[in-house]
């Protein structure tokens, strides 16, 4: 067979992901914020986007407003979501399932649950409407440790020797008000003697907090014990056996210390109260919250069904509106061709976002609609009604991929009776129950476990074996490996470190 050059055509098909496309997956993963900045930018960009509000009657043609009530709210009762959410319309929520590689996986969460919620739905949050604080009413930023410092050391005293090296070591103080540096480093860097390094740390530690610039937790603690007079030889001798204090061994304690009962427990109690890190007092910040995008609440319909309110937060919706009579005067005043297409990009461009932004709403309250539907146990009862649920089972129910409802589920948060959780909270591995009905939340396991050792007898603390036992009667049929794992994840000790803590709690 002679081997040379041809020409053949064939016809194949393979499938394209538009930059429109990347950039609507794109933003079905963004956060309420990366949203507000995403619009931000869209604004800057594109003059014929404006917001919503204040746009005067007629400004914007119908179809090109802001999601209205029906397409940002549902009722969840008995009627099937897809029905809901998308008014037999389901061809409409298709069109991001693309990309199964970038499913994510599962993950734990706390349990964050409060009793405090909103009665109406229009006070939420901020996010993307109304006006913010004037610029004189935001608050400064927090003081640092350093700057908390240094503002003290200038008046402790005027040597400049001691000021400069001073200084130095408080640059060398850590967020917990320790210094991680040793004096003879000290002493070697700043090229003094010996002697104005421990000079220059004993004026650090004199500064408030007490505590601050120690080397060691024991120091710390003697610093704050000296600062409220009780560093006798007592109380010398138990700060300087902390580790048999965290082994609890209270009776050779006592003997070190050379005190009774009452003395003994009065030491303890003193030591309880001082500040292991003192330096984080400061520079720590304001916590920022966390504004949901979901909000759902139990309502009662007028035939007495009981069932949700599932709504986007108005507070976090984006509020859009091409200003298509801008578009027309500008259309008319441009007479160049490169113009006017310019001008039909730009106008094509806002239409695709007003209509990417739209679909995501929809796609958020779709996913979190079949979640309440799945997890009404856990809205209406508590941790411990907590089902399994896997991306899978919520794509299945409402014809969507998994790797849509896992972005829907990234960076969302839902706020309802018992708190705000991260939708990625309601997606928990099971194990099997007891009884053959079926499996349950490992959220469920741990809440259960948590709840046994908090109501243990100090005198009868329960072992791993134990908890398995009791776990069962309950309906868990876990390993006592499984139950040492779960125990661990939500911070609680073995028996052995929990009966030397229970000790070292009764003794008053």
């Amino acid at each position: 067979m002679a081997l040379g050059p041809r020409l053949d055509l064939r016809q194949s098909q393979s499938l394209v992901m538009t930059p429109q496309l990347q950039q609507a997956i794109k933003l079905l993963a963004l956060s309420n914020l990366e949203i507000e900045a995403f619009i931000g930018e869209a604004l800057d960009a594109n003059p014929l986007l404006e917001l919503g509000e204040g746009v005067p009657d007629g400004a914007a043609e119908p179809g090109f407003e802001a999601a209205p009530e029906e397409q940002r709210r549902t009722h969840l009762e008995t009627s099937p979501v897809d029905q809901l959410v998308s008014e037999g319309r389901a061809a409409d929520d298709r069109p991001l399932d693309i990309d199964a590689s970038t499913l994510d996986r599962d993950r734990d969460t706390g349990d964050g649950a409060r009793a405090d919620f909103a009665e109406s739905f229009g006070g939420s949050g901020g996010g993307g409407g109304g006006e913010g604080p004037d610029i004189d009413e935001r608050g400064s930023a927090p003081e640092t440790l350093a700057e908390h410092l240094h503002a003290q050391i200038g008046a402790v005293t005027s040597d400049r020797t001691l000021l400069f090296a001073a200084r130095w070591l408080i640059d060398q103080i850590d967020e917990a008000g320790y210094l991680v540096v040793g004096l003879e480093e000290t002493s070697s860097a700043l090229g003094l003697p010996l002697a104005t390094a421990t000079e220059a740390l004993a004026l650090v530690q004199s500064l408030d907090p007490t505590g601050v610039g120690a080397r060691t937790l024991s120091e710390c603690l003697a610093l704050q014990a000296r600062e409220a007079d009780r560093y006798d030889p007592c109380m010398a001798r138990l700060i300087d056996n902390l580790e048999l204090v965290a082994r609890g061994e209270i009776a050779r304690l006592k003997r070190l210390c050379q005190v009774d009962d009452e003395d003994f427990a009065d030491m303890l109690r003193e030591l309880r109260g001082y500040d292991p890190k003192p330096g984080l007092r400061f520079g720590s910040g304001p916590a920022e919250a966390v504004v949901p995008d979901i909000l759902v609440r139990a309502v009662t319909g007028e035939d007495g069904a009981e069932g949700w309110d599932i709504a986007l937060n108005p507070a976090t919706l984006p509020r859009l509106v091409v200003n298509r009579r801008y578009y027309v005067e500008m259309r008319h005043a441009c007479l160049a061709k490169d113009a006017k297409a310019w001008l039909g990009e730009r106008l094509a461009d806002a239409n695709w976002l007003l209509k990417a932004l739209d679909q995501r709403q929809k796609t958020i309250l779709k996913v979190a609609a079949e979640i309440v539907k799945q997890q009404e146990g856990f809205f209406r009862g508590g941790v411990s009604h907590l089902k399994p649920l896997t991306l899978r089972t919520v794509a299945e129910a409402i014809s969507m991929h998994e790797s849509t409802v896992s972005r829907v589920t990234s960076n969302k948060y839902l706020h309802c009776a018992r708190g705000t959780f991260e939708l990625k909270y309601f997606f928990t591995s099971g194990v099997a129950s007891s009884d053959g009905d079926g499996a349950v939340s490992a959220e469920a396991v741990k809440a259960a476990i948590r709840q046994l050792i908090e109501a243990e007898d100090p005198k009868a603390v329960l072992s791993d074996d134990t908890l398995v036992d009791l776990l069962r009667e309950k309906g868990f049929d876990l390993a006592r490996r499984t139950v040492a794992k779960y125990r661990e994840a939500i911070g609680l000790g073995s028996s052995v470190q929990r009966r030397r803590q229970k000790a070292l709690a009764g003794v008053r």
